[in-house]
């Protein structure tokens, strides 16, 4: 097993507040990893100079009803097209979609063409622990993440499929393309794996 890398990070990220439940285990994970990081929202939005991470927890329409106000959405939208790195989590992956099952009706940010549908067997949410495995030679590690989902993205061109995973069917469990990183598992729920792979991400934007 890889060990963790012990490196100093300079670089400041921004941390979005505006998008549901699991802000204070990334920002416990951030700060046990030594990252420096800002919190930033609807009232206080990010500059573009920051790295942005968009954690999430709960409901497609919710979120993005939340992220709309003061057009905040379009303010992560301007970002990320201008090229600042994003990193996604759970349904910071999923709005970056033009659509969910979850919420008919309701547009995400459309960052990357496709849609989010549900589980159509087994139990849901899935809860636990799952084995993700990257879909090319990329560099990125496979290993057993944890995972709180009902639904999972579908995007439009599997080129951008960073990983895969099986839950009666096989699904995507993470997307990269350019600056765009999102992934469905918890990395800061993942133990020293996820911590490995929130670290990569990291180094790779700083």
């Amino acid at each position: 097993m890889r060990q963790l890398v012990a490196s100093r990070i300079t670089t400041e990220f921004d941390l979005v507040t505006s998008a549901g439940g699991n802000l204070g285990s990334i920002s416990r994970t951030l700060t046990r990893m030594g990252v420096p990081f800002r919190l930033v929202g609807n009232d206080d939005p990010p500059g573009g100079s920051r790295p942005i991470i968009l954690p999430g927890v709960g409901a497609f329409g919710a979120v993005m009803n939340s992220l709309k106000v003061n057009q905040f959405d379009q303010t992560i939208v301007k970002l990320v097209r201008s090229g600042t790195p994003f990193l996604g989590v759970c349904v910071g992956l999923q709005v970056l979609f033009d659509q969910s099952e979850e919420a008919p009706g309701v547009a995400g940010l459309g960052l990357i063409p496709g849609k989010v549908l549900k589980f159509r067997q087994g139990k849901v949410p899935q809860i636990g622990w799952n084995f993700i495995e990257p879909v090319n030679d990329s560099g990125w590690e496979k290993g057993y993440v944890y995972f709180v989902n009902s639904y999972y993205a579908k995007p439009d061109s599997e080129d951008v499929i960073l990983y895969r995973s099986d839950y009666y069917e096989s699904f995507c469990a993470a997307v990269k393309t350019g600056n765009v990183t999102a992934f469905q598992f918890h990395p800061e729920k993942s133990g020293e794996f996820g911590e490995r792979l929130l670290r990569k991400w990291i180094n790779d934007v700083s």
